[in-house]
């Protein structure tokens, strides 16, 4: 019954007259793209439900590009970023978006840095002006760059140095891609940003920041006809320059299993968690697209497989997640966890979670299982294009790291043509726990603090 349901949703797409077709399938968003002289790409996503946008810049720049010993600076500039220029000044921006009645922000990842203003579409050229002026008039303060850097470095320590989960993390992270700028947290290490001038910041943003290092993301109530003639008029007058060919060093083999324990006082429930190192989609898309569904069936809600077992059936687990994304430009990677209930060992909690990853390679999932994630997955699809932000994170993401405008556009049909084999292929490949000697994995146990050594008797 649910196939047969995956299949009239995607006909009921089909006759919809909001999509444009394409060899016989309907786009899910119906995104348009146009490339200004400059080499800046810009991709429209219309949705005229309100008129209001979402204004995306995407650079084709992240954690993975910094220099060694520089962890953190990528970071380090887009704080930078709403420091002002001389036509704005610091702090201005923000401040004018939220007085329009809009609001902004920025992120920061491995591959990618990104920028984004939701605002009343008759504002738009407001919020596109500001963001092409700071695209290559940044002043730099350097009180601004001093005081910026301690904001980072408090930011650090609250989410890492001072929160045991996002150092447990972290470290895992490290551990699993070695030698490799993924091993590097996109915060950077502390003792590498304090080491950070304003010589560092100026030379990475100069590098990279250029039109034709960037994607212009608009999703909402707007065309490309009219977003064109704006884009001209701002982003169109800078001229692009020459952008550094991204390289990084190839992700070494992992030769051993890799077992990480800490402990912290603050910790009151214990996490059992497990990292792969698996294929992105623009590595291999087809094992990607299986380790979607995978992921689906296996930790999609409280009805998951995964979840199911250790936590409603077995009663060994508090919570259990299993999560993939395909979006990176080099590996990606695959993370399970569970939490154990009270008086349930970190090491019986992780046999049974080997138990259940077993069960998956030797009997793999049923066609029942695949029929739902599909239709679980279409529904997604489907209610996301009722929304402005997601549309345009999803592009952003796609194009920056590699994949095309089809890409997203027919995911839905990718995900579709999936079979049941390669999903149990992929479960064989990837996730078999007695597969170490080809596919190891990183494990770590996020415990409470040790109990107190009792005291010596004295003599």
């Amino acid at each position: 019954m649910r196939s047969v349901i995956l299949s009239i949703v995607v006909f009921v797409l089909s006759l919809n007259p909001a999509f444009a077709l394409d060899e016989g399938r309907s786009k899910t968003f119906n995104a348009e793209t146009f490339t200004l002289e400059n080499g800046m790409r810009a991709v429209v996503i219309p949705n005229h439900s309100v008129p209001v946008v979402t204004h995306m810049v995407w650079y084709g720049v992240g954690a993975m590009d910094e220099a060694p010993g520089q962890s953190g600076i990528a970071h380090f500039v887009e704080h930078l970023m709403f420091k002002g220029t001389e036509k704005v000044p610091p702090g201005e921006m923000s401040k004018r978006i939220r007085a329009l009645g809009g609001n902004d922000n920025a992120f920061t990842g491995q591959d990618i840095t990104a920028y984004y203003q939701s605002i009343a579409v008759e504002h738009l050229e407001t919020a596109m002006t500001m963001e092409a002026d700071r695209m290559k008039n940044l002043a730099f303060p350097p009180d601004h760059v001093d005081s910026e850097r301690l904001v980072v470095l408090e930011e650090r320590r609250q989410r890492t140095e001072n929160e045991p989960t996002g150092y447990f993390y972290e470290q895992m992270q490290t551990a699993l891609f070695p030698n490799h700028p993924y091993g590097n947290p996109v915060i950077g290490w502390l003792h590498e940003m304090e080491a950070l001038t304003r010589d560092n910041v100026m030379d990475f943003y100069k590098k990279w920041y250029a039109p034709n290092n960037a994607i212009l993301v608009v999703s909402g109530d707007i065309t490309a006809e009219k977003l064109k003639p704006l884009a001209e008029k701002t982003y169109g007058t800078i001229p692009p320059q020459d952008i550094p060919q991204r390289t990084w060093t190839k992700v070494p083999p992992l030769l051993a299993t890799t077992r990480l324990t800490l402990h912290h006082p603050t910790i009151r429930q214990p996490v059992v968690s497990r990292m792969y190192r698996v294929p992105s989609t623009v590595q291999n898309k087809d094992d990607s697209h299986a380790l979607e569904v995978l992921a689906n069936i296996m930790g999609d809600g409280a009805a998951s497989r995964f979840y199911k077992s250790l936590v409603v059936e077995q009663k060994l687990a508090a919570s259990a997640s299993f999560r993939y994304s395909g979006a990176a430009l080099s590996d990606s990677r695959l993370t399970i966890s569970a939490a154990p209930v009270d008086g349930v060992s970190p090491e019986t909690l992780e046999q049974a979670m080997d138990k259940e990853l077993r069960r998956l390679v030797k009997d793999g999932v049923t066609a029942q299982e695949m029929s739902e994630a599909k239709t679980r997955m279409m529904d997604s699809a489907i209610f996301g294009r009722d929304s402005l932000t997601g549309p345009a994170m999803e592009f952003g993401y796609a194009l920056t790291t590699g994949l095309s405008m089809d890409d997203v556009e027919y995911w839905p049909y990718d995900i579709e043509k999936v079979t049941l084999e390669q999903v149990n292929a992929a479960a064989r490949t990837y996730l078999d726990p007695d597969n170490y000697a080809k596919r190891p994995y990183v494990t770590g146990y996020l415990l409470p603090a040790r109990p107190a050594e009792p005291a010596e008797d004295a003599p």
